[in-house]
């Protein structure tokens, strides 16, 4: 069964940081662009970063870029992100998601994306 597993949200104070995981199991993810989304209470799902199945090529919302930085590890079938400086604003839940076919050019829209995590839930608060 083809699953994709979110892991490393929590609770962090404003200024934090959180690397969060997204496995997965049941395929590999080498020939899959990969993408990040969140969605806060009471707002629409956002595209906030996305990678190419060779890690050559990310993307960015300008609402993290400079503080997230999104990578992959092939051998590990596992792709991160790291999430510096966080804000309050950035609470939501994250959700990682898999392409079978890769968004040319790379973009971080949800429609291009086949397989969905359950997500994790980041909280940003004092």
């Amino acid at each position: 069964q083809l699953q994709l597993v979110e892991s490393g949200g929590g609770l962090v104070q404003p200024g934090g940081s959180l690397r969060l995981s997204c496995a997965a199991s049941g395929f590999t993810l080498d020939y899959h662009a990969i993408g990040w989304f969140r969605q806060a209470p009471g707002k629409e799902r956002e595209g906030i970063s996305c990678i190419s199945s060779s890690g050559g090529s990310t993307n960015y919302a300008a609402s993290v870029k400079g503080r997230f930085t999104i990578s992959r590890d092939n051998a590990k079938n596992t792709v991160y992100l790291q999430m510096d400086s966080l804000k309050p604003e950035d609470t939501a839940i994250y959700y990682c998601a898999a392409a079978n076919r890769q968004p040319r050019p790379l973009r971080c829209v949800a429609h291009y994306y086949d397989y969905w995590g359950q997500g994790t839930q980041v909280t940003v608060s004092s």
